[in-house]
């Protein structure tokens, strides 16, 4: 099996409860981190982002007369939060 290295950073208590899990189990860290990813990425499938599921249901675009690029240009951001 290729492999790719990844470094991640992670708090030290959570360092602990890993070590602590990897020696309980009889397995290495990074087998119980892939594990864990493994079951992370395999309960994403099917999910829909917020942007995909408006669409989905219309709302994209569903204001007349406004200009397209309202929520990415920064001019129509002029003084927005601030009060009168």
């Amino acid at each position: 099996m290729a492999t790719d290295r990844i470094t991640i950073r992670i708090p030290e208590s959570l360092g602990t409860r890993l070590r602590r899990q990897s020696r309980a189990r009889g397995q290495t860290p990074s087998e119980l981190v892939r594990v864990a990813l493994e079951n992370y990425l395999d309960s994403r499938k099917g999910r829909r982002s917020a942007y995909e599921l408006a669409e989905q249901a219309g709302i994209i675009g569903c204001a007349p007369g406004l200009p397209k690029d309202l929520s990415t240009n920064p001019r129509y951001f002029a003084g927005f939060g601030k009060g009168k």
